[in-house]
């Protein structure tokens, strides 16, 4: 195929694949509370794997795109966002490889909101296979608007009333002390950058 084409990247069309049956599922499934743990349930493809022969780095936050886009289709994060006419965004990734994933071994992807600040959402992340973590994370994400990124305490008028105390209260939740370190870290890394 053509450079440039969307499915000669790393196995395009099974990512679409994978998109569509994400969205198929999520509007399928029961709604989640803003504090549920999401489970998804994926296989290592051929297509997914490195020269190593496991599942390339890269993947798994393709992976844990999928898993954003199923949890903020079921609490309504989702329909909330497109009424507004605001656009989701990552605005960061951190994550640790501890063991890896062998062609076709099944593995679960455990994804849940931590906390927010008055900017971001932290969203949790685990990689697992039977009793042991493979990988685990956590990313950052918000809404845009054409007037750039929306305050997390705009987020609560846009929802139904029966939904708003509960996602004040997630939003009212304490950094977690990983949230923390985290943003200590992005805070140097970002001095460093700057003064390079």
């Amino acid at each position: 195929m053509a450079p440039g084409c969307p499915f000669a990247d790393h196995g395009g069309m099974n990512l679409y694949l994978r998109l569509i049956w994400t969205l198929l599922r999520a509007h399928f499934m029961r709604a989640l509370a803003f504090g549920d743990t999401l489970s998804q349930f994926w296989r290592v493809l051929p297509n997914d794997i490195d020269i190593n022969l496991h599942l390339n780095n890269g993947r798994y936050l393709t992976m844990v795109d999928l898993a954003l886009i199923e949890f903020f289709s079921r609490t309504g994060f989702l329909k909330a966002l497109v009424k507004q006419g605001w656009q989701p965004m990552a605005g960061g990734v951190l994550i640790s490889y501890r063991r890896d994933l062998k062609p076709l071994q099944r593995y679960e992807l455990r994804f849940r909101w931590l906390c927010s600040d008055e900017r971001w959402n932290y969203m949790g992340f685990e990689f697992v296979r039977g009793d042991k973590v493979h990988a685990a994370g956590i990313m950052k994400g918000g809404a845009v608007s054409k007037e750039g990124l929306v305050p997390t305490s705009a987020y609560a008028a846009t929802f139904p009333e029966n939904l708003r105390e509960e996602l004040q209260r997630r939003l009212a939740q304490p950094l977690t002390p990983d949230v923390i370190a985290w943003r200590d870290s992005e805070k140097a890394l970002m001095q460093r950058a700057q003064s390079a």
